[in-house]
């Protein structure tokens, strides 16, 4: 199991790449709030006692600076964990200081986090209390729908979906509008997306659609501290996204991941707020401190909890 002491450490260096993202909201550039909350991100888990590495990041070795694949970090003692980021989710939300960005992190012992190629993913997620497998992404959407008004005995019209809004979903948004199924549209930040269907005061009973897998699992690490369902499925469409997976590992192009081949054993996930959202707080600057919003969750303890943190700047 993770050392406790690990889910403060994590949360604050969110707190920490939010609050320098911040800074840039409005700005309308996108790149200089991304880099900023990466080089915060970088220098603030360089001060953790570990041996981490980066297995979800932004991109590869040559692309850096940025947090890429395969990147080490820590003071190089302590535990070996494995470490999926998303410094921004919602680069074009904070460049337009439009709501719901975020920045995100999760952590595993090490191997416990399937490394992701950059490339899209086919995804759906419920939260806790329903039977194993009542979704299932070969079903169609009017299964997967069914089975769960079924279960709640209520009818298909009553149920909430939430997806990207994207021309990619059209068929979905036709499926759902035939079964007259609620829908809630997000414009980015599918990673928030996923974590509506396991919290009670947004009703959604089932997110689904297509966005990035590096974010699919961080999703997924937030479901599984929730205890909800989650399942994926890679994209490739060229090429150079096959040779991209190949890399990391990944043989089977079609395979179907259910949550525990995501994310294996004990996890943590952190996401503070950058802009005001429905479930975080923006960041807020009252003198010498700002205020962060944090959304943590560690799966083993079982916590799950929103808070504000207040820290210098």
């Amino acid at each position: 199991m993770l050392d406790q002491k690990l889910l403060q450490q994590f949360s604050i260096v969110a707190a920490r790449a939010a609050y320098s993202s911040s800074l840039l909201k409005g700005k309308n550039d996108k790149i200089a709030a991304d880099q900023a909350a990466v080089d915060s991100m970088r220098n603030y888990l360089n001060k953790i006692e570990m041996n981490g590495k980066i297995v979800i990041g932004e991109g590869e070795m040559d692309e850096a600076p940025m947090l890429y694949i395969g990147e080490k970090l820590g003071t190089g003692e302590g535990e070996l964990l494995d470490i999926a980021v998303d410094p921004l989710d919602g680069t074009t939300l904070t460049a337009k200081n439009l709501p719901n960005a975020i920045s995100v992190i999760a952590v595993s012992e090490s191997g416990n986090l399937l490394q992701a190629p950059d490339t899209y993913m086919e995804k759906i997620a419920i939260g806790p209390g329903y039977p194993e497998n009542i979704i299932d992404l070969d079903n169609s959407i009017e299964t997967n729908l069914k089975n769960i008004a079924e279960f709640k005995s209520i009818k298909t019209s009553d149920l909430t979906v939430c997806l990207l809004e994207r021309d990619r979903h059209d068929k979905i948004v036709s499926s759902l509008n035939k079964l007259s199924t609620k829908i809630k549209f997000i414009s980015d930040g599918d990673v928030l997306g996923a974590i509506y269907t396991c919290v009670d005061k947004f009703n959604v009973d089932m997110y689904v659609g297509v966005g990035g897998a590096p974010e699919g699992v961080l999703a997924a690490a937030a479901i599984k501290c929730f205890g909800g369902q989650f399942q994926g499925r890679l994209v490739i469409s060229n090429n150079d996204e096959k040779l991209r997976a190949t890399k990391l590992g990944i043989r089977d192009m079609k395979k179907k991941y259910y949550l525990n081949d995501l994310v294996k054993g004990d996890v943590i996930f952190c996401a503070a707020g950058v802009t005001d959202g429905e479930m975080l707080k923006g960041i807020r600057i009252d003198g010498s401190n700002f205020m962060a919003d944090l959304l943590v969750l560690h799966s083993e303890n079982k916590i799950n909890k929103i808070y504000t943190e207040t820290l210098e700047i």
